[in-house]
């Protein structure tokens, strides 16, 4: 299995819910210090940090998966680096492209519970690099499904849910939070507004205030149509 599941460090989580929910996202784990977040396709979880820590208000690229030394041995197979390791919070998987950037994919503590969310909103994990082409294939190496590829850009889809982008950068880092929503942005913009979210039109996406002063980005998907 693979699924998209960036993880946002805040040391505002309760503030983040009423963002999330008018997205069209279901809260399905609740335990103070982690929260996760359900999408209609991919999953986003908060971790509570201190307020003025390094952490707070990043974000960092991830992805779950069902068996750590199955998904390592397969993605060794396919030429990317795969290792099993013991993390803090569990057994993982530490992906270590040849740019450098390095991701964890964790076990997933559980199915995905999405039949009440919006079923247009999918989470996007960004991967920026200097090497679009070969990270794009890093990500095939680790079972993503291309969808759109050109020189510069690529993006894929996932088996259980979200999408993963390779877009170019100077360096090679994780890139902000940023979800596709597959209906009228029209919708999706009252919709925030409703729940007194700050949002404004930029270049055909949607970029809402989050509770701890940046941005998260809302584009288009490729099938636009009316919000549920």
């Amino acid at each position: 299995m693979l699924r998209v599941r960036p993880i946002h460090f805040t040391s505002r989580p309760e503030a983040w819910e009423p963002l999330l929910g008018a997205l069209g996202m279901i809260k399905t784990v609740d335990d103070d210090d982690r929260r996760e977040f359900d999408a209609g396709s991919g999953r986003l979880a908060l971790h509570r940090v201190p307020a003025g820590s390094a952490e707070d208000a990043t974000t960092v690229f991830g992805v779950e998966i069902g068996d750590p030394a199955e998904f390592a041995r397969r993605t060794e197979a396919d030429g990317t680096r795969a290792e099993v390791i013991d993390a803090p919070h569990g057994t993982t998987v530490r992906i270590t492209a040849q740019d450098g950037f390095s991701f964890l994919a964790d076990k997933a503590a559980h199915g995905a519970v999405c039949a009440d969310a919006d079923p247009a909103l999918a989470v996007v994990g960004i991967w920026l690099t200097p090497a679009v082409e070969r990270s794009a294939q890093e990500l095939r190496n680790i079972g993503a499904r291309p969808r759109r590829e050109t020189p510069d850009a690529a993006d894929f889809s996932t088996k259980n849910g979200g999408i993963l982008a390779v877009r170019p950068g100077p360096e090679a880092q994780g890139g902000g939070l940023e979800f596709e929503y597959d209906g009228g942005l029209d919708g999706l913009r009252e919709r925030l507004a409703g729940a007194g979210v700050p949002v404004r039109d930029e270049g055909g996406a949607l970029l809402a205030t989050t509770p701890d002063g940046g941005e998260l980005v809302v584009r288009q998907g490729p099938n636009p149509g009316t919000a549920s």
